[in-house]
């Protein structure tokens, strides 16, 4: 394979053509829309014909009362239809967020549990297991320091002396 460049002007002429296409097919389509519309307009909506007589009037408005109701049962099945569909989708879609395993967390809770209760939460209420955490310590004796607490009276007495001491002087 070459590694040839294209020139500017084949570039803008296939540019055109493509466009040129385009357009036609673009074309192509409307009128086909059109024509089924046309299509579609003439077999469910007849001509208008307006009766001259009353009764003909009436026959015509009952006529059309009924074809209204008709296409309203139709329009509300439908809508039913889609809620339905809708409601499976999002269920599919959780199911499938469930299998990914990439679902939020929710924020939990922070509740007050003592051990035994705990315990009793996940074994059911027919294990009876205590678990006091204090039994199961080391026993420590502490000895126990006599200090000389001094008395603040005691303390007054020597700085009398004391003052005496310097007062003599």
């Amino acid at each position: 394979m070459s590694d040839k460049k294209m020139t500017s002007s084949r570039r803008h002429y296939l540019k055109s053509l493509l466009l040129q296409i385009a357009q036609g097919l673009l074309e192509a389509e409307a009128e086909q829309l059109a024509e089924e519309k046309e299509a579609f307009l003439s077999q469910n909506c007849p001509t208008l014909s307006l009766p001259t007589k009353m009764e003909e009037l009436q026959l015509m408005c009952k006529k059309y009362h009924q074809s209204i109701e008709k296409v309203d049962e139709e329009r509300y099945d439908m809508e039913a239809k889609v809620t339905k569909t809708n409601k499976e989708i999002d269920d599919l879609k959780l199911q499938v967020i469930d299998l990914k395993g990439k679902f939020k967390k929710p924020a939990l809770k922070k509740v007050r549990m003592s051990a035994d209760q705990m315990l009793q939460a996940l074994l059911g209420s027919k294990h009876k297991v205590t678990m006091d955490l204090r039994s199961n310590l080391k026993q420590v004796k502490k000895e126990v320091k006599v200090e000389e607490t001094s008395d603040w009276r005691a303390n007054i007495e020597d700085k009398k002396d004391r003052k005496k001491m310097f007062m003599e002087v």
